[in-house]
C-alpha cells in the first residue's frame, strides 16, 4: 500500500490523510453526542433526535450547494471552509448548554460536511485523472481507518470529560484547516468565474439522463450499507449481549476495508468493466443478508454467544466487502457521466441522492422490522434487503446493457456568449 500511496501526487496524498483526520475527529465525538445531550444535559429524547436530525439535514440538504460552490470558487477554499466550520461547531458543543446554541452547533457541523465532502471528491477526481478508481480505493482505506481510530480515541476522552472530547475533535479540524492552507495546492474547476446562472448548471445536471439513471439505481446501495448502523446493531442488541458485539462488528468491518480494499479493487479492475464491478458488488451486498435471514429460521442462541452473534457479524463483513467492490468504481463513474467543469456539482447532487436513499432505506427497514415482529415473521426485513440488493444489481446490469450509462459530451451556451 505504501507504494500505491507514494505513486499519487502530493495533493491527492494530502487529501487522503485529510480524510483520515476528518473521520477521526468526527467519530471521536458524534457517536457519544446523543448520550451527552440526553444524559448529561438532560434534554428530552425528541429534542436530542431533533438536534441530530438538524445536523444530518443541514449536510444532506446543502450538498448540491456545496458542490456548486467548489466548482465556482475552488476546491481548496471549500475544503478549508468546511473544516473551519466544523472546528467552530464542535467547540460550541463543548461550551453550550442552551438549545439555541446547540442548534447552531448542529447546523454548522452539518453544513461543514456539505462544503468539504463534494470538494474533496471533486479534487481527487480531477487530480487523479485516469487513475480515479485506484485513488478512490486508497481513499476508502484512509476513510475506514479514521472510522476505526476515531471511536477508540473518543471512548478514552469521554471517560475523562466530554468537553475535552469536543475540544480535541475541534482541534483535529483546526489542524486540518491550517495544514491545507499551507500545503494543499489551489485547484479550480473550469467553471471558476463562470457567468452562467447557477440554476442553469443545476438544470444541466438534472437533465443528464445517464447520471440521473445511475444515481437512482444506486439508491439501494446506500440503504443497504447503512444497515450497519441501524438494523444490524438493533439485531445484536436484541440478542442481549450488550454493546461489545456492536463494537466488534465496527472494528472488524473497518479492518477488512483497511486491509483488503486496494487488493479487491485491483482484482476487479483487471477483470471487469466498472459497470460490471458495481453490479457484482450490489449483488454481494444483497446476498450479505442471507446469514441473518437464515438465523431467524434456525435460532442459534442455545449454542452460546459466539454462535448467536455470528450471523450478524458475517452479514456485516460480506456487506462491507460488497461496498468495497462498489465504492471506487462508483465514485469514478460519477465524474465520467458529465462535464469536468461541473464535477463538484455532480458529486454534490449525488451525495444528496444518497442521503435520500439512506432515509428511504431506514424508513423501509424500520417498517419491515416492526411489521415482522407484529406478525411473527422476523425474517421479513432481511428478506426485503436481499431482494433489494439483487434487484439493484439487475437494474445496473440492465441499464448498462441498454447503453444508458455511457458518458456523453454536453454542449452548452452560457450567458455572455460562454461556450
Amino acid at each position: 500500500m505504501n507504494a500505491a500511496f507514494g505513486s499519487f501526487s502530493p495533493a491527492v496524498r494530502l487529501l487522503m490523510v485529510n480524510q483520515f483526520g476528518i473521520n477521526v475527529g468526527f467519530y471521536m465525538l458524534v457517536p457519544y453526542l446523543a448520550d451527552h445531550l440526553s444524559g448529561r444535559l438532560g434534554l428530552a429524547v425528541w429534542l436530542t433526535g431533533l438536534l441530530l436530525g438538524l445536523r444530518n439535514l443541514s449536510q444532506q440538504g446543502m450538498f448540491l450547494v456545496g458542490g456548486t460552490l467548489c466548482d465556482r470558487y475552488g476546491y481548496k477554499r471549500l475544503i478549508m471552509a468546511g473544516c473551519g466550520l466544523r472546528t467552530i461547531g464542535f467547540a460550541l458543543f463543548a461550551v453550550s448548554g442552551s438549545v439555541p446554541a446547540l442548534v447552531v452547533a448542529s447546523v454548522l457541523t452539518g453544513l461543514a460536511g456539505a462544503l468539504f465532502n463534494p470538494a474533496v471528491r471533486a479534487y481527487i477526481s480531477v487530480e487523479a485523472a485516469e487513475r480515479k478508481v485506484e485513488a478512490f480505493a486508497l481513499f476508502n482505506v484512509f476513510y475506514q481507518a479514521g472510522i476505526l481510530a476515531g471511536p477508540l480515541a473518543g471512548v478514552l476522552l469521554v471517560s475523562l470529560d466530554f468537553r475535552l472530547t469536543c475540544f480535541a475533535a475541534a482541534g483535529v479540524f483546526a489542524a486540518l484547516t491550517v495544514l491545507q492552507a499551507r500545503r494543499l495546492p489551489e485547484r479550480h474547476g473550469t467553471a471558476a468565474n463562470s457567468t452562467r446562472p447557477v440554476l442553469t448548471d443545476w438544470k444541466e445536471v438534472a437533465a443528464n439522463r445517464p447520471f440521473v439513471t445511475f444515481s437512482a439505481a444506486m439508491f439501494v446501495s446506500y440503504a443497504l450499507s447503512y444497515q450497519v448502523y441501524l438494523a444490524l446493531p438493533l439485531e445484536l442488541h436484541r440478542l442481549g449481549h450488550g454493546q461489545a458485539p456492536i463494537a466488534v462488528m465496527y472494528t472488524l468491518t473497518a479492518l477488512l476495508a483497511v486491509i483488503g480494499q486496494v487488493r479487491l479493487t485491483a482484482f476487479a479492475k483487471a477483470r471487469w468493466r466498472p459497470e460490471q464491478a458495481i453490479a457484482r458488488g450490489l449483488a454481494v451486498m444483497g446476498v450479505a443478508f442471507l446469514p441473518v435471514l437464515l438465523s431467524t429460521q434456525v435460532p442459534l442462541e442455545p449454542y452460546g454467544t459466539a454462535a448467536a452473534i455470528a450471523p450478524a457479524l458475517v452479514t456485516a463483513l460480506i456487506l462491507t466487502a460488497g461496498g468495497m467492490l462498489v465504492f471506487p468504481f462508483e465514485m469514478a463513474m460519477i465524474s465520467t457521466l458529465g462535464r469536468q467543469e461541473l464535477t463538484g456539482t455532480y458529486y454534490g447532487l449525488y451525495n444528496a441522492f444518497s442521503g435520500v436513499g439512506i432515509l428511504l432505506g431506514n424508513l423501509a427497514s424500520g417498517w419491515a422490522m416492526d411489521l415482522g415482529r407484529a406478525h411473527g415473521v422476523p425474517g421479513l426485513p432481511w428478506l426485503l434487503l436481499v431482494i433489494a440488493g439483487l434487484g439493484s444489481a439487475l437494474t445496473i446490469r440492465g441499464i448498462d446493457r441498454a447503453g444508458r450509462l455511457r458518458a456523453r459530451q454536453i454542449a452548452y451556451t452560457g450567458v455572455g456568449g460562454e461556450k
